[in-house]
């Protein structure tokens, strides 16, 4: 791995682990085993290097939301899949985390990624659910977008709910709770939501 993608990569990792805040560029550097001269060398400065940290991980993110969003399935199984995915829940969302960071609210470049993460989730999470209101798998009254503005809100703040509890039972049940919903407004004849799984805290989001 290049100088530059060790960089990258410890600072998508301290970030997750630290947010914005507590992520300085000496940290960086010994995390990635990198000179303060290789890491201005490749990037100008800390918002630099943490704005390519945070560009990779949404875009890995959206990669692993749009598998299951694409998958074979009802509507209410393919956000079934994405809800009950494998993921390290103690340690939250690594891009929910960063609205936390005062710093990359108030920059414009660093808020960027992260609106534009949400924004796309929102979307595709809208477009889902439209598709299954339209195939008759959901009832003709389900909203798609408040409905999908829901999901993301249970999945943020089951996230929440856990890391204060140390326990990742919270947000089991807060999944639970939403696939519940969302079953509820399944039409007559369409497949049930299935039970949530129990939820691994060493996997990764």
């Amino acid at each position: 791995m290049s100088t530059s993608e060790r960089l990258i990569e410890s600072t998508r990792e301290l970030l997750w682990e630290r947010g914005y805040v507590g992520t300085s560029p000496k940290a960086i550097q010994q995390h990635a085993g990198a000179g303060q001269g290789s890491m201005y060398h490749h990037f100008s400065g800390k918002p630099d290097l943490a704005l390519a940290a945070i560009r990779r991980t949404a875009a890995e993110l959206r990669e692993q939301a749009e598998r299951q969003f694409t998958a074979p399935g009802t509507a209410v199984e393919r956000i079934s899949a994405y809800l009950l995915r494998e993921r390290d829940v103690l340690r939250g969302c690594p891009i929910g985390r960063l609205t936390q960071d005062p710093e990359v609210l108030a920059d414009p470049a660093l808020r960027g990624p992260v609106e534009e993460t949400f924004d796309w989730l929102h979307g595709r999470l809208t477009e889902v659910l439209a598709e299954g209101r339209e195939r008759g798998e959901l009832a003709a009254g389900l909203d798609p977008a408040d409905t999908a503005s829901a999901v993301m809100a249970v999945l943020q703040g089951g996230y929440v709910l856990a890391r204060a509890a140390g326990s990742t039972e919270p947000y089991d049940r807060a999944v639970k709770g939403a696939l519940g919903l969302l079953a509820a407004h399944a039409a007559t004849g369409a497949p049930a939501a299935a039970l949530p799984r129990p939820t691994r805290e060493r996997e990764t989001s």
